[in-house]
């Protein structure tokens, strides 16, 4: 049987997934929606 307290106190979080973390917070990325307003922008510049 699966001892919960004993598997809980073996967890070592992944470090990959912090690395990602960082990058992710860390960079400015733009998302869908700073896409569409460049696109709207430049369709409206070209008007």
């Amino acid at each position: 049987m699966l001892n919960f307290d004993e598997e809980l106190a073996k967890f070592e979080p992944c470090q990959d997934v912090e690395k990602v973390e960082d990058v992710v917070y860390n960079n400015d990325l733009p998302d869908v929606t700073d896409i569409i307003r460049e696109i709207i922008q430049d369709a409206k510049n070209t008007l």
